[in-house]
C-alpha cells in the first residue's frame, strides 16, 4: 500500500520538525518511532516522549487508502538526508515493513503497530489563550533560557516560569545562582496565569519557532500547555511545584551603578576566562571611580588582568563572579550598552538595558 510519493524535501521537513524530541534509548522502544497517519493526501507525523508531543502535517499522501504505522524516526530521517536532493521518494507499507524507494535506492524498515503508540491526551479545558507573533515569543524565550537549571533536584527550576498577567507576558528562569527576567506587552488583557514549562519544551520551541510575524496560539490548562503555529502543534506537560518569588530576588535601590559597552565587557571577560580552570570559573572585579579591573588566576599561579574605563563615581566594590554566568547573558543580549548596578561584595549584581525595564538579569557573587 503506497503512503507517500513526493519530492525528498517535502517529506524531510516534517520529519525534521517532529524528530527533535525523539529519544533513542527509552524504556518504551516504540517511543524511538514516529507515528505516521495517512488520510487521503494529508499525512500527519507525530512524535512524543510522554512529556512533550509534536504533530505536523504535509500534503504528500498518495493512493486512496487510509493507513497508519510507526517507524524509527532516526533511521527514516538518516535515509532521507542521504538521498539526492532532487529525487522523488515513494513510501509504501506491506507486511509490517515500510519500504522507502528513490531511484535505484531501496530500504525496508521494521514497523511497530500504531495502536500501541502512546499519545498525550489533550486537556479538556484550556483556561487561557494568548496569540502573539512567533518572533515575539521566541525572543522572550531567548532572553531567559540560559538561566534554566539542568537536572536540579529542585525540579521546578528545570524549566521556565511563564506568567500571563494583564497585558504582560513574563518569562523567568533561574538555577539558584542567577536569574533572568523578560517581559513583553500585548494589546489584549488576560487573567493572571502562572505555569512552569519544562526545559526540553523550551529548547524545542526555540528550534521550531520562526523569526516571523506569523501567529502562535498559546493555550494554558492546569497541567498542560499547547502551542499551535504554522503546521505544528506542540503539547507539553507542565512542571508541578512552586517557583521562587522572582520579585524578591531582583534587587532595588542600588546606588553603585554604571553603563558599559556590552561588546567591550564581553571581550574582556572572554580573555580573562582563558585563565580560569574547568572547576573554578571565578573572575574578580574591582570597581572604583573611573575604572573596572577584571582579573583571574588559576592553580598554576597564572594570571589575566583587564582594565576598562567606566563613567563611575560610586563606592569601591571588590566582588567575584562566575564568568560563565556573565558570558551567557552578554552573548544573548543584542544591545550596545548595558547597565550594571551593585551593592557590596556580598550582594547580587543587577544587569539591565539602558532605558528598558523589560529585561533584568541578577547574578549572585562568588568567593574568589
Amino acid at each position: 500500500m503506497q503512503l507517500v510519493k513526493t519530492q525528498r524535501d517535502a517529506l524531510l521537513r516534517p520529519l525534521q520538525i517532529v524528530s527533535g524530541i525523539v529519544e533513542r534509548r527509552h524504556t518504551l522502544p516504540i517511543l524511538a518511532n514516529i507515528l505516521i497517519r495517512k488520510e487521503g493526501e494529508k499525512v500527519s507525523f507525530l512524535s512524543t516522549d510522554i512529556e512533550v508531543q509534536i504533530t505536523t502535517h504535509a500534503q504528500v499522501g498518495s493512493g486512496s487508502e487510509d493507513a497508519m504505522t510507526t517507524v524509527s524516526a532516526r533511521k527514516l530521517l538518516d535515509i532521507l538526508r542521504a538521498l539526492p536532493d532532487s529525487g522523488d521518494v515513494s513510501v509504501s507499507l506491506s507486511n509490517m515493513r515500510l519500504a522507502v524507494q528513490c531511484g535505484k535506492s531501496r530500504f525496508a524498515l521494521q514497523t511497530l503497530a500504531a495502536e500501541d503508540f502512546p499519545t498525550v491526551a489533550l486537556a479538556e479545558h484550556y483556561s487561557a489563550k494568548v496569540t502573539l507573533p512567533q518572533k515575539t515569543l521566541k525572543h522572550l524565550f531567548n532572553m531567559v533560557h540560559f538561566s534554566m537549571a539542568q537536572q536540579d533536584i529542585r525540579y521546578y527550576l528545570n524549566g521556565l516560569l511563564l506568567v500571563v498577567d494583564g497585558k504582560n507576558v513574563i518569562a523567568v528562569a533561574t538555577d539558584g545562582h542567577r536569574l533572568a527576567f523578560a517581559q513583553i506587552t500585548l494589546e489584549e488583557e488576560f487573567e493572571r496565569q502562572e505555569v512552569i514549562i519544562p526545559r526540553k519544551t523550551i529548547i524545542e520551541l526555540q528550534r521550531l519557532l520562526e523569526d516571523s510575524d506569523h501567529p502562535v496560539d498559546l493555550e494554558i490548562a492546569n497541567n498542560q500547555v499547547k502551542l499551535s503555529f504554522s503546521d505544528i502543534e506542540l503539547v507539553s506537560k507542565l512542571v508541578e511545584g512552586k517557583f521562587p518569588d522572582y520579585t524578591r530576588v531582583i534587587p532595588k535601590g542600588y546606588k553603585n551603578e554604571f553603563s558599559i559597552s556590552r561588546d567591550g565587557l564581553l571581550r574582556a571577560l572572554q580573555r580573562t576566562a582563558i585563565m580560569t580552570s574547568d572547576k573554578f570559573k571565578g573572575v574578580r572585579w574591582v570597581i572604583a571611580p573611573g575604572s573596572l579591573k577584571i582579573s583571574s588566576t588559576n592553580a598554576d599561579q597564572e594570571e589575566a588582568v583587564e582594565e576598562l574605563e567606566i563613567d563611575y563615581g560610586g563606592d569601591t566594590v571588590d566582588i567575584g563572579f562566575n564568568v560563565t554566568y556573565l558570558l551567557d547573558v552578554l552573548n544573548n543580549l543584542k544591545t550596545d550598552q548595558i547597565n550594571i548596578a551593585l551593592g557590596d561584595a556580598n550582594s547580587s549584581a543587577l544587569i539591565t538595558i539602558p532605558g528598558n525595564t523589560d529585561f533584568k538579569y541578577v547574578v549572585m557573587p562568588m568567593r574568589i
